[in-house]
């Protein structure tokens, strides 16, 4: 029997090489951090020089999205790229895929960043997801309200996330306002679930094809924004175990080389309905980086770098709460006040503009039960709000 050594693409890319990430906000930041920890460095790509990666990364290259030819030249001096947004052409992921590997893959990308291609990729592989139909027009969206039925939501296929591109339609009064919120893009149509909770699944799989998944996440929201996340989630271990499956199963059918989540409903009769796909790290897993063994972060890394997956085995009970631009409408937020509570960690990402709704920040509160470190991160919060 003779063995063969890897491809180069198969190699493990050992600390010291250069890592880039598509991207500036907080989750390339936040990788940038976990990467400089192990001994790469970390170049990010982003369009906005003031960004968050700039604080963590040994350099940024501010480039235009759609400027294929400077997005390959820069690729070319990298050792490995990811992305931390979903917002990218495809068509440029793809030209940088002929001069660097790109993981996950840009096809990773084309399919979960259209809710159309998603939903058809989840119904062609089986994953159980709310009923919904494709609309790319009014006559399409009336005959879809009457297959699907009222209430239903009516999403744009691309651009939508915290909230944005959607459209409750509780009567046929509000199929015409949706539509010309959000028409003529194309859309689906969503029937209304009747879920008990919100939860997600942040997974990672290697180079090898070897998966390690995340704790679920009970996920609170609050104006279609992630508000706090608690883990352990507190449901039957048939429901968990089902959602942990599903989540692996999904990134196997996709292949991704990676880190990404996976969102779900879980319906007051225990049903688990896949909702979205986020082909990253998840503001949900921020939890991660003082709750477990390996954060989602370093997960991400030893991904795409060929390495093997680190634990996911969590060390204590624990909550997250997002800081947004709201915390500070009476003024700078007295962080310690908030730094007083039992178990509590503050994380800022650098953003200059608290705007309402913008993630400016994350709390993170470990305890001896999820019922206390949600108690005592929400208390935080409100700590450092009121001052």
């Amino acid at each position: 029997m003779t063995s063969s050594s890897p491809a180069p693409h198969e190699r493990p890319i050992q600390p010291g090489a250069t890592l880039g990430v598509l991207g500036g906000g907080q989750l390339g930041a936040m990788f940038a951090a976990a990467a400089k920890r192990m001994g790469y460095r970390v170049e990010s790509l982003s369009d906005s020089a003031d960004c968050p990666c700039a604080r963590h990364c040994d350099r940024v290259h501010v480039v235009d999205y759609a400027n294929r030819d400077r997005l390959v030249e820069i690729a070319r001096t990298l050792d490995v790229l990811t992305f931390e947004f979903e917002n990218i052409p495809v068509a440029a992921a793809r030209a940088m895929q002929e001069a660097v590997p790109v993981r996950p893959a840009p096809e990773v990308l084309h399919t979960t960043q259209d809710r159309a291609r998603e939903k058809a990729f989840l119904t062609e592989r089986g994953f159980a997801c709310a009923p919904h139909r494709i609309v790319c027009s009014r006559t399409d969206l009336d005959a879809a309200v009457d297959a699907v039925g009222v209430p239903c939501v009516l999403k744009t296929a691309a651009f939508g996330y915290d909230g944005k591109g959607q459209r409750k339609i509780a009567s046929a009064t509000d199929i015409g306002p949706a539509w010309d919120a959000l028409g003529p893009q194309a859309c689906v149509l969503e029937g209304w679930v009747d879920f008990d909770c919100e939860i997600s699944v942040v997974a990672a799989r290697g180079l090898d094809g070897a998966t390690a998944v995340f704790e679920p996440s009970r996920n609170a929201h609050a104006n279609h924004i992630l508000d706090v996340a608690s883990v352990p989630a507190g449901l039957p271990a048939a429901v968990t175990d089902v959602a942990r499956e599903t989540a692996a199963r999904i990134l196997e059918e996709l292949g991704v080389v990676g880190v990404a989540c996976v969102e779900f409903f879980v319906s007051r009769s225990g049903a688990v309905l896949v909702n979205e796909i986020a082909p990253r790290p998840h503001n949900s897993g921020h939890l991660t980086i003082d709750a477990c063994e390996t954060s989602q972060f370093e997960q991400q890394v030893r991904a795409i770098c060929g390495l093997p997956l680190g634990s996911t085995r969590q060390l204590a009970p624990a909550a997250m709460a997002n800081l947004l631009g709201d915390c500070w409408r009476a003024g700078e937020p007295d962080w310690a006040a908030a730094l007083a509570v039992p178990g509590v960690s503050l994380h800022l990402y650098g953003k200059h503009a608290p705007r309402p709704g913008r993630k400016m920040g994350h709390l993170t509160a470990v305890a001896d039960s999820v019922e206390a470190a949600t108690a005592n991160v929400v208390a935080a919060r409100r700590a450092a709000e009121h001052g």
